[in-house]
C-alpha cells in the first residue's frame, strides 16, 4: 500500500486537548507502552473523526496494525464520549441564551434495503435520526443519542426528553413543521397553501431564524466520518459525543 503524508484541518489545540485526555487515561489504567505514543495515539483519533479514513488506511500510515488501530481509536472515541454533556447539563447553558433552535439530521449509515428500521421516508436513505440543540447564533451545544433514521424528529424529541426540558427551563425553541403539536416552548412555522399576509411573514422570519441553525448541521458534517457511517449503529451514539467534545474544545 502507497502511503503519503496528509493533513486535518483542526487546531493544534484540540491535538493537545485529546493528548490530556488520553495521557490522563493512560494513567488511570497503568498503562507502560505501547506501539503509538500518547500524542499519534490522539493524532490517529482525529484523523479518523475528521477525515473519515479508514482503519486499514491509517494502520498503514501510522506503520500499526488494522486491529490496532481499531483499539486506539475505539479507546478515544470512549475517553471523550464520557465527556459529553447530558441533556440536564446542556440546560444550565441553554438557560443563559434568549432562544435556542431545535432540529434533527439523518446521519447515512451503509444498511441494506432489510434493515427497515433504519430506513428514513424522508430522506429515502438508511440513517440514523440525532437531535441538535443550538444558540441564537448557530453555534452547537448539544445532540441527543442516535436512533434508527425512521424515527420521526418529534417523537425523537419527545423520546429524549428535550420538549420538558424546554418547557421547564422556560427558553423558547425555534423549529420547522416536524415539530408541530410539541406544545407551548417549541415555535413551528404555520402550515398550509393558502396562508394569509401575516402568516407568509411570520413563516419567512421564522425561516431566517431557524436557517441558523444549519450552521450546526454544517458543523456536524465537517467531520467527514459522518458523512457515511460504517461502524455498528451501536457506537453512532459515541461518535458523535466524542464530535461534540472535540467541537467545544476547539471554540
Amino acid at each position: 500500500m502507497l502511503v503519503y503524508p496528509s493533513s486535518i484541518d483542526l487546531s493544534s489545540h484540540t491535538l493537545r486537548y485529546l493528548t490530556g485526555q488520553l495521557r490522563a487515561r493512560r494513567r488511570e489504567i497503568g498503562t507502560r507502552w505501547r506501539r503509538l505514543p500518547v500524542g499519534r495515539q490522539a493524532l490517529l483519533a482525529l484523523a479518523h473523526l475528521r477525515c473519515g479514513d479508514t482503519y486499514a488506511q491509517l494502520a498503514a500510515g501510522f506503520r500499526i496494525g488494522t486491529a490496532t488501530a481499531y483499539r486506539y481509536i475505539r479507546e478515544a472515541i470512549d475517553v471523550l464520549a464520557a465527556l459529553a454533556p447530558t441533556l440536564d447539563e446542556a440546560m444550565k447553558t441553554v438557560r443563559t441564551k434568549v432562544f435556542v433552535i431545535l432540529d434533527g439530521t439523518l446521519l447515512p449509515i451503509d444498511r441494506i434495503a432489510a434493515d427497515t428500521p433504519y430506513y428514513s421516508g424522508k430522506h429515502k436513505r438508511h440513517g440514523m435520526n440525532v437531535q441538535v440543540l443550538t444558540d441564537p447564533f448557530g453555534r452547537l451545544l448539544w445532540t441527543s443519542p442516535a436512533l434508527p433514521g425512521s424515527t420521526h424528529d418529534l417523537t425523537a424529541a419527545r423520546a429524549h426528553g428535550i420538549i420538558d426540558a424546554l418547557a421547564k427551563a422556560g427558553v423558547k425553541c425555534w423549529a420547522d413543521k416536524a415539530y408541530q403539536g410539541a406544545g407551548r416552548p417549541v415555535r413551528v412555522p404555520f402550515r398550509g397553501r393558502r396562508l394569509k399576509r401575516w402568516m407568509r411573514r411570520h413563516n419567512s422570519s421564522h425561516a431566517k431564524i431557524r436557517c441558523l441553525g444549519e450552521q450546526a448541521m454544517a458543523t456536524l458534517k465537517g467531520w467527514r466520518l459522518l458523512r457515511k457511517l460504517r461502524c455498528s449503529t451501536n457506537r453512532i451514539t459515541d461518535i458523535v459525543k466524542a464530535v461534540l467534545v472535540l467541537h467545544h474544545a476547539s471554540t
